[in-house]
């Protein structure tokens, strides 16, 4: 019998774009061997810009970030991966290790007894912009909806609110992982206020870029605990707070326009 090889490939993607996957992995490994995104970038064969979208994303889907920039300089700044970074790389070698074993079997003797729900939770793909990994904290049940208090990092939170359908069906209750998804148009920005007293679903945060374009701006903001957020809003309303990088705002959101998935 000839050799047969499927190559099993493990990948998170957003808008047709990789998140992360065997490159992106390549690429935290270069960042800690010579500490600057600007030169992984290179070696990576990858755009410095397509690379720091491509932190930002990480850095939003792990409990603490993966890696940690600074401005500066013709070389696009520095960065610095930690010890969350370190873990992400051997974690996914190891589960590609894993996947190159199964797929080794299939090779030998079909799918057999692998579920194919298994498989097609390593594809899915996402069109939401703004996605975190999140443990809830609390549920609050309703007449009809349920309020669900999420924590994504340190002190930072998310409150959703959801049906009581959708409460038992993703089975939600403190110390569950989710995935907290909030589409990037409904991000409201405003000028700055103070953090004492906000409440659910407003943020102090600080602009990182501002991109405008067919009348609209794209603006990605640090929200703290090493998350950013994006928000699209006109670009007439952000001429209107003369957003800049740098800036402090405020990031608000409905709980109601809060999207909850769960394996």
């Amino acid at each position: 019998m000839d050799d047969q090889h499927i190559d099993a490939l493990l990948a998170v993607r957003r808008n047709g774009r990789l998140l992360l996957g065997r490159e992106r992995i390549r690429l935290l490994e270069l960042v800690a061997q010579h500490g600057s995104i600007s030169r992984a970038a290179q070696m990576a064969g990858l755009s410095y810009k397509t690379v720091w979208e491509a932190v930002n994303a990480i850095n939003n889907l792990l409990p603490s970030p993966a890696l940690l920039t600074r401005a500066g300089g013709a070389e696009g700044g520095g960065a610095e991966i930690t010890a969350e970074g370190l873990k992400l790389i051997a974690t996914f070698n190891r589960l590609e290790t894993h996947l190159s074993r199964i797929s080794t079997l299939m090779a030998a003797e079909g799918l057999g007894d692998i579920e194919a729900d298994f498989l097609w939770t390593l594809g899915v793909k996402l069109s939401t912009r703004n996605v975190f990994r999140a443990e809830v904290v609390t549920v609050e049940r309703g007449p009809v909806d349920v309020s669900v208090s999420l924590r994504i990092a340190g002190d930072t939170a998310i409150q959703a609110i959801v049906t009581n359908a959708a409460a038992d069906e993703l089975q939600l209750a403190p110390g569950r992982k989710v995935l907290a998804l909030v589409k990037a148009p409904f991000v409201h920005l405003s000028p700055a206020a103070s953090a004492a007293g906000q409440p659910a679903n407003r943020f102090p945060a600080t602009v990182l870029k501002r991109q405008d374009g067919a009348g609209r701006s794209q603006v990605t903001l640090d929200i703290g605990d090493g998350k950013t957020m994006t928000a699209v809003v006109d670009q007439a309303d952000a001429e209107a707070l003369a957003v800049a990088p740098g800036q402090r705002l405020t990031a608000a959101f409905d709980a109601s326009h809060v999207i909850l998935a769960a394996s």
